[in-house]
């Protein structure tokens, strides 16, 4: 599939109009993009389908978030690479990007199963986790992708409910969801964790986020030690840069919308597909000898 490749060109600006909580891809004005690459010398003018080897055949996954932007990328990846999943996502407004998401899959020729749950609470992650098990009947891929922000300028305006809220969402079902299905999950699986490029580099604007994504960072690290030799099952990390996703028109204000992805060195935002491939790579035997590890696909931004 070819067409036009500005969204690959330095200095794209692609149209975010605010949106509310939580983002919806099929509301954006400029659509991320979940399968296409650029092809030719420096990102001339093509865009091409991803093409698929068949890295994952006979795998299924489970990948929260899984309704748009970088956890419908992964999805579909992983369908083209040969699995089967089951996405989670909250119920009710997110039911129309999840339904596109079933479709994109089942298009690939392989099962999409919908687990519309709120990832709050142990109580909530063990039943996804029963649910997804239930309709795969196993599962070797954890993507763990759901995460929640809002911008906020002084810590003094960070009102509890929004910490607790966001901690609860990008981190502890983190834990529940992992805790959940780890005695299900047999050598040669993967787990694979959605950081983010503020671990690193931190964002005044998302303390509470930033927090967390730091805490899955660590996270990742210690169950990669824990679990690696007694039961070899590797854990790995993702910390992407600026994405264009459902979640930047919903939480940030017109001025990082205004500016998002122009300071990175490729001076533009990154589409889902271009961090969906770093989950692809880390999920099949290609990455066999790699654990506690983060790739970073962040437009070139060093720390």
């Amino acid at each position: 599939m070819t067409g036009t490749n500005e969204v690959y060109k330095k200095g794209n600006k692609p149209d975010i109009e605010a949106q509310e909580a939580p983002g919806l891809q099929h509301a954006m004005h400029t659509k991320p993009l979940d399968a296409q690459l650029p092809t030719g010398v420096n990102q001339t003018n093509t865009l091409e389908t991803y093409k698929a080897a068949g890295k994952l055949t006979g795998k299924a996954a489970l990948i929260t978030g899984g309704d748009s932007g970088i956890g419908r990328s992964v999805a579909l990846l992983f369908a083209k690479e040969g699995a089967d999943v089951a996405i989670n996502y909250m119920p009710d407004r997110e039911e129309e990007d999840a339904q596109e998401t079933k479709r994109l899959v089942e298009k690939e020729g392989h099962r999409c199963f919908l687990i519309p749950k709120d990832l709050r609470g142990e109580k909530n992650c063990q039943e996804i986790a029963a649910q997804a098990l239930k309709e795969l009947g196993h599962i070797e891929i954890l993507v763990n992708n759901a995460a929640y922000q809002m911008e906020c300028e002084r810590l003094e305006d960070l009102k509890a409910e929004q910490i607790e809220y966001t901690f609860q969402v990008n981190i502890l079902s983190q834990f529940y969801l992992t805790k959940a299905l780890l005695p299900h999950m047999k050598a040669g699986a993967s787990i694979i964790n959605n950081t983010s490029i503020n671990a690193f580099k931190g964002n005044p604007k998302l303390l509470d986020y930033t927090a967390t994504k730091g805490a899955i960072l660590a996270f990742t690290r210690a169950l990669s030690q824990q679990i690696a030799g007694e039961r070899g099952i590797r854990v790995n990390a993702v910390a992407p840069g600026p994405i264009l996703t459902p979640l930047i028109p919903a939480t940030m204000g017109e001025a990082s919308r205004s500016a998002f992805g122009q300071n990175t060195p490729l001076g533009r935002p990154g589409q889902p597909i271009e961090v969906a491939t770093c989950f692809v790579f880390l999920a099949s035997n290609d990455s066999s000898y790699i654990t506690g590890q983060t790739l970073h696909p962040n437009g070139g931004t060093s720390y």
